[in-house]
């Protein structure tokens, strides 16, 4: 396995692991850590399902081509509306909610050191520090991503290892739920954890950047894909039974969706400093990598959109159209974190789910040949009534 193979998986499943794994304890802290697991391990399914399958269309259209040139291709003018809409309400707001995720543990870092930030200077920060990496192009992120995810893994070792023993068997074992919320109350939760669950694994919108930086090399980015979406998997796994096995579901839920009271209740549990600080790294280490991925993805997509050229006042422009709109949102929205990423399950959804089905059902009827997913038309119907409960699930908690 080459640098660039290696470094694909670390951009995919950094994508992944971001601002959805630090909410996924505080979205199913009521549901008990087994039922959970359970919902992580069916959502991973579908989601490298359909990772496969966008892999599928992107290798028949054209390598080199983004998801709107694709989309393009195959379902023309109006396709290319819906999954523009999609993608950038989709994009747009991870962006945001990274940008919000990232600003308050930034804010909660440097408290300890004397740097007392409002929310606003700690966004803009965050904001320019971090997304200059962007504008520089993604053979260098590549290789931050390789570094930062590496380190990432390492923490998250290690805070496993330390908190682990911690874990009470009895909140493993024992149905949580009951202790937490039962009947309809527990039903909301069931359907408001469904969607932050699902966008935990929206490393989908890196895939047509990968194919193009591995030059469309099907047994490597199959590989890659694979991989990529297992290492999430086992990280979520990991990270709920220490926290909801450590802190237990009911304090988890009195938490009530912020990541800094989640944070500093496992820093208390830490026996020492260093595990405190490895904790926190970790934490930022998370939101930082799904961050590149995302805003990588968003840049090409709109440098394509508004076929921007590749000098530095071009990259300037782009860089410009991807970051004010979510800048402005994350400013005078700062607390909407957990809400968010509960939205954008819907616009991923579609982007993901729905138009691949759609897009595979029409390329396998002209019998192009090439890579194909396992499963045929059977396994096109099932993805699609999965993302229909996915949406049902997001409308019906926004809906009350």
């Amino acid at each position: 396995m080459n640098l660039k193979t290696l470094g694909s998986i670390s951009i995919v499943a950094g994508t992944a692991i971001g601002g959805g794994m630090l909410a996924l304890p505080l979205a199913t802290a009521a549901l008990g850590i087994i039922p959970a697991i359970l919902l992580l391990v069916v959502i991973w399914g579908i989601s490298a399902y359909t990772s496969l399958l966008m892999l599928e269309i992107n290798l028949r259209t054209g390598v080199g081509d983004n998801v709107h040139a694709i989309t393009g291709k195959t379902l023309g003018k109006v396709g290319q509306i819906i999954q523009g809409g999609s993608f950038l309400s989709l994009l747009f707001a991870l962006t945001m909610v990274y940008l919000m995720g990232g600003s308050s543990l930034l804010e909660t870092r440097l408290a300890p050191l004397g740097l007392e930030l409002n929310n606003q200077a700690a966004v803009l920060i965050f904001t320019l520090f971090f997304g200059g990496f962007i504008a520089i192009g993604v053979g260098w992120i590549d290789k931050v991503s390789r570094i930062l995810f590496t380190a990432m893994v390492v923490l998250l070792t290690l805070v496993v290892a330390f908190l682990l023993p911690e874990v009470n068997l009895a909140n493993v074992l024992n149905d949580t739920a009951n202790e937490v919320a039962t009947g309809s109350e527990l039903n909301s939760l069931w359907l408001a954890a469904i969607p932050v669950v699902f966008t935990s694994f929206g490393f989908h919108v890196c895939i047509a950047t990968i194919v193009r930086y591995l030059d469309g090399d099907a047994l490597s980015l199959r590989k890659v894909l694979l991989i990529g979406s297992t290492i999430p998997l086992v990280c979520y796994i990991l990270w709920l039974l220490v926290t909801l096995g450590t802190l237990g579901g009911d304090t988890v839920h009195s938490f009530e969706g912020s990541l800094p009271k989640l944070v500093v209740a496992l820093q208390g549990l830490a026996e020492s400093e260093v595990v405190s600080q490895f904790i926190d790294l970790f934490a930022n280490l998370a939101l930082i990598t799904s961050f590149l991925g995302v805003t990588m993805s968003l840049f090409d997509y709109v440098a394509e959109l508004t076929r921007a050229k590749t000098t530095k006042a071009g990259r300037a422009q782009t860089w410009l159209i991807t970051f004010i709109p979510p800048l402005l949102c994350a400013l005078f929205y700062p607390d909407g974190f957990f809400q968010v990423l509960g939205f954008a399950a819907i616009p991923l959804v579609v982007m993901i789910i729905f138009l691949p089905i759609a897009m595979a059902f029409k390329q396998r009827q002209q019998n192009l040949g090439g890579y194909q997913v396992m499963g045929g038309t059977p396994a096109l119907v099932a993805a699609a009534v999965i993302g229909l409960l996915i949406v049902i699930a997001q409308l019906m908690v926004a809906l009350g």
